[in-house]
């Protein structure tokens, strides 16, 4: 019996692990703008009820069932301080200020990648954009889209790789309209990872522009870029999954070179200001299943719509299925010659 439990502990010391071989199939869950509630201005916040504990409640099991979940932070993360920016057209300004500590609801949720690349990522200036980075990392959370200082980010995960790029038009964020810029960053992400994901805050705002119009759009007085173009450019350019957001309202899914690229993921979830009547209240997840080489093999919308008062509304499973009929509705007007097909009912996306 001796020799025995010897021989049994001499086994468990010289064994050596073996590692286990890199998934064939990965899974991503995509979202569109997050604002979680708002702290500014200092003497009105709008902050939600038990301080944004529930935000991701009803939701958070589809997030958290994914190999890299990815969001789009709209806004700051900052206590106080800071200056709000101030807007030529006050009618159509909006500042985002939120609490550093609501960076543990996303962490909670189950993201992994926020975009930082949008409109309103500068609302604070300086003082705004520190704020937020450090926030995202002391939360371990891995982000991308401030020009000149987190250009870019690589998770390595079960070995495999992802980069992330996040792209906008706007001053402060990697602009998309710089194109030999942005195929620069690319190109540098592109030889450090496996697999590389693209965020794009483009296109014009609002219910009336939902469609995919394939030429430069125009909002507020300024380019907001064409998301048809800008999209097949990033696959051009080695881009395995595009995501895009910013219009407030969901669009098109499409099919580019075996990539997959949603258009715009709309409001997932902001606590305030945001318009969420019709279908700027759709919170779609797009969920997407790829190959190791990042080729699309099929995936599913899960369909969600933002409900609750100002300062208490937040994301909730949709049983009626609204998100998937629109989105179903927009890809075969807007794409008919598109590679992939929506099912009305489930939501499931796969190629034709």
């Amino acid at each position: 019996m001796s020799t025995l439990i010897a021989f049994a502990a001499l086994a468990v010391v010289t064994a050596i692990p073996v590692a286990a071989a890199p998934k064939d199939t990965l899974t991503f869950a995509a979202v569109g703008d997050i604002m979680m509630g708002l702290n500014y201005p200092d003497n009105a916040p709008s902050l939600p009820p038990q301080d944004g504990a529930l935000t991701f409640e009803s939701v958070a099991d589809v997030l958290r069932n994914a190999d890299i979940t990815i969001g789009n932070l709209e806004g700051v993360l900052l206590d106080s301080g800071g200056y709000g920016k101030k807007c030529a057209n006050p009618s159509v300004c909006y500042t985002f200020r939120s609490p550093e500590r609501y960076v543990k609801h996303l962490v909670n949720a189950g993201f992994d990648l926020m975009s930082v690349a949008n409109n309103h990522s500068g609302d604070f200036g300086d003082v705004g954009r520190a704020g937020t980075v450090r926030a995202l990392t002391s939360a371990g959370l891995g982000f991308a889209g401030f020009e000149g200082t987190a250009e870019s980010y690589v998770l390595e995960r079960e070995g495999i790789r992802y980069g992330f790029v996040a792209f906008a038009p706007n001053v402060g964020t990697v602009r998309f309209h710089e194109l030999p810029r942005a195929k620069e960053i690319l190109d540098e992400v592109r030889k450090r990872c496996d697999i590389l994901i693209v965020s794009m805050h483009i296109g014009a705002e609002g219910a009336r522009h939902s469609r995919i119009t394939r030429n430069s759009e125009q909002f507020v007085g300024e380019n907001r870029g064409n998301p048809y173009a800008f999209a097949r450019f990033a696959i051009d350019n080695g881009a395995d999954l595009v995501i895009g957001h910013g219009p407030h309202v969901p669009r098109a899914v499409d099919l580019y070179k075996g990539k997959f690229i949603a258009y715009s993921l709309g409001n997932f979830a902001t606590n305030t200001s945001v318009n969420i009547s019709g279908e700027s209240g759709y919170a779609p997840i797009v969920k997407i299943r790829t190959d190791r080489k990042g080729d699309f093999i099929d995936g599913e919308i899960v369909s969600a719509i933002q409900r609750g008062e100002r300062g208490e509304r937040r994301p909730y499973l949709d049983p009626t299925g609204a998100c998937i009929k629109e989105m179903k509705r927009l890809t075969e007007i807007d794409l008919p010659e598109t590679g992939i097909y929506v099912d009305g009912k489930t939501g499931r996306i796969t190629k034709k």
